[in-house]
C-alpha cells in the first residue's frame, strides 16, 4: 500500500505541547534511533489536538530536528502531512510536520 500525503488545515485546530520531543526510537532493543534521508534525527511530540467543536485528540508527530517547543506550549505544526499506514489487518495515520514552532514564534517568523 502506498501512503498518499494528506494536508493537515491546522487553522481551526489549537495544538498544545503535552510530552516534550525525544528522538523517535526504531528498535527498543538496540536503541536505533530513526533519521532522515539526510541523515537527521527524527523527533516525536506528543501533542493535543482540540477542533473547533472542543473534540480532543492526542497525537504523536514526528518532525526532523529538536522542535523548541516544551510541554504546555501552544504548538504551530507547519507543513502538517498525515499518512494512513497497514500493518497485518491494522491501520493508523501517522503525522509529520516540516517544523514545530511555540505559537509566539510561529506568528514572528
Amino acid at each position: 500500500m502506498r501512503s498518499v500525503p494528506i494536508p493537515v488545515d491546522v487553522s481551526k485546530l489549537a495544538i498544545t505541547c503535552v510530552k516534550a520531543p525525544r528522538p523517535r526510537v526504531l528498535n527498543r532493543d538496540t536503541g536505533e534511533i530513526k533519521t532522515d534521508m539526510n541523515g537527521n534525527t527524527v523527533y516525536e511530540i506528543t501533542v493535543s489536538v482540540e477542533d473547533e467543536f472542543g473534540r480532543i485528540e492526542l497525537i504523536k508527530i514526528g518532525t526532523t530536528g529538536e522542535p523548541p517547543v516544551s510541554v504546555g506550549d501552544r504548538v504551530n505544526a507547519i507543513g502538517l502531512l498525515g499518512y494512513v499506514w497497514e500493518i497485518a489487518g491494522r491501520w493508523g495515520i501517522a503525522y509529520r510536520a516540516n517544523t514545530l514552532l511555540p505559537v509566539r514564534e510561529a506568528a514572528d517568523a
